[in-house]
């Protein structure tokens, strides 16, 4: 009997694979281990009564397994491990937490809109750490083999690229070589290989034929879903300058003003006011 895991719809294309990255793990995860599954896609605009009903929260993903339906990309994640144990994408304990931080960062420094607060600096820094294992320990988190790690970071990394790219026109810098070759094709050529040696190639996380098939179908979906979370930001801080206006009496707007409007897509008309 398959699987049914509730996956999140595109914004405006509820009939389209969305833009979660937490159910793309799930996804991912069942892609990788030959898992046969039915999936949902869910408009979380417009969230069906059968699924509110079996999931009150309303989150995805969420997966039905032995009747029972299941949150959390984290617990499904273990408990298709241990129900469906071959083949095996345990990450060693010691690589489990790598790369962890950097989703929380990359959110960080996509809603700032202080240059100098810092945000940028720490997802740099996590970046950094994940290159410098990934020269240590890859050309997977783990070594030669795709663990669950790597189905976690795939799909945050992807939207990092994509979301930041977009928003911000920023990309992860070339001299962080090993974090561009952990989403590529990679050929490893060992240094003792004899000549007529077949080379060895890794199908690194953006070309897995299971990241290909379970991610949006187009970056617009992506740039879509993200778009509000900008927006809501944007709105807020916007709040408190007019606030800052108002009760200071100030008539010029914080540097950066017209560039965080830009960013966030928003129209605006500069007037004199008093």
């Amino acid at each position: 009997m398959a699987l049914e895991v509730a996956s999140k719809a595109a914004t405006g294309a509820p009939d389209v694979l969305g833009d979660c990255p937490f159910s793309q793990r799930v996804v991912l995860t069942l892609e990788e281990k030959k898992i046969t599954y039915k999936q949902h896609l869910i408009d979380l605009d417009n969230k069906p009564e059968w699924f509110l009903s079996v999931n009150p929260e309303g989150k995805v993903p969420v997966v039905l397994i032995d009747g029972k339906w299941v949150s959390d990309s984290d617990v499904i994640v273990g408990i298709l491990e241990e129900k469906y144990p071959q083949p095996s994408l345990v990450t060693p304990p010691e690589f489990a937490s790598v790369g962890s931080k950097i989703f929380g960062s990359f959110v960080s420094f996509l809603k700032s809109k202080d240059a100098n607060d810092g945000t940028e600096q720490a997802l740099l820094a996590e970046l950094t750490a994940l290159d410098e294992h990934l020269k240590a320990h890859g050309p997977y988190v783990a070594g030669e083999k795709v663990t669950a790690v790597d189905l976690s970071l795939a799909p945050k990394l992807y939207h990092l690229v994509v979301v930041l790219g977009h928003f911000k026109n920023w990309s992860v810098p070339e001299s962080l070589a090993n974090v561009h070759s952990y989403t590529k094709n990679y050929l490893v050529v060992p240094f003792a290989l004899p000549l007529n040696s077949d080379f060895d190639w890794y199908m690194l996380l953006f070309s897995l034929e299971s990241f290909e098939k379970t991610k949006p179908p187009k970056d617009e979906y992506i740039i879509a879903g993200w778009a509000p979370k900008i927006l809501s930001s944007s709105i807020h801080w916007l709040a408190e300058i007019w606030i800052n206006l108002v009760i200071t009496n100030k008539k010029a707007l914080p540097k950066n003003t017209s560039a965080n409007l830009e960013t966030a897509g928003i129209n605006y008309d500069v007037i004199s006011v008093g």
